[in-house]
């Protein structure tokens, strides 16, 4: 049984990707946060802005078998984009904890190039074509190399020189986004500062919330 929150064909807003076609899938469910806000100034990650608690999103429900959840997804793409390898992003909350082999060779079978958006603290089940980690905080990384290193920023107890020897393709920074606080600080500027001093990383911005789509 697959639980999913959301699930939507837009662009990939941020990072390696970004601009993208693609199929999102945001799982229910973290092993880092419940979700709630009465948990957060306890929880192992404090600055998430997702909901991903529920299956009540748009397209979102739960699925039996990897069979019935891959034809919700493929549905989502469009029949006529017939130029383009069919894309789609597994994102939550942790996605890690529902991606299984069989979801993943369904997809395959279908045509689709998978990509994963994961904390790194568990690991990935083998197939995935895109995995992008995201460290949160002091949290153990279990995913130690893969495609894109995407790295909230500032995090006083994950500093990106932690990072800057694994074995990823792609490091990006991206700004913190404290919307749900009244006030926040320029974390872009700071970002860009850092980048710049710092050339192996690359400015992430959150595109989609720039050109207000989802």
């Amino acid at each position: 049984m697959y639980h999913v929150k959301e699930a939507f064909y837009t662009l990939q807003g941020e990072g390696a990707q970004a601009g993208r076609a693609s199929v999102f899938c945001r799982f229910t469910g973290c092993n880092l946060w419940s979700g709630r806000e009465a948990d957060r100034a306890q929880a192992k990650c404090t600055f998430c802005d997702t909901d991903f608690i529920g299956t009540d999103g748009v397209n979102g429900g739960r699925f039996a078998s990897a069979a019935e959840l891959g034809a919700h997804i493929q549905a989502l793409w469009p029949e006529n984009a017939r130029n383009a390898t069919p894309y789609v992003v597994f994102t939550g909350g942790e996605p890690l904890l529902q991606l299984d082999k069989a979801l993943i060779d369904t997809l395959h079978e279908a045509g689709f190039e998978i990509a994963v958006e994961t904390n790194g603290t568990l690991l990935p089940p083998s197939g995935i074509d895109w995995v992008c980690v995201s460290p949160k905080g002091s949290n153990a990384l279990a995913i130690t190399q893969g495609d894109e290193l995407k790295l909230v920023y500032p995090q006083a107890d994950a500093p990106p020189e932690l990072f800057s020897e694994l074995a990823f393709k792609h490091f990006f920074l991206q700004p913190m986004d404290l919307g749900f606080l009244a006030q926040q600080p320029d974390h872009v500027a700071n970002t860009t500062e850092y980048c710049m001093a710092n050339p192996q990383w690359r400015l992430s911005l959150q595109t989609h919330k720039i050109a207000g789509f989802d």
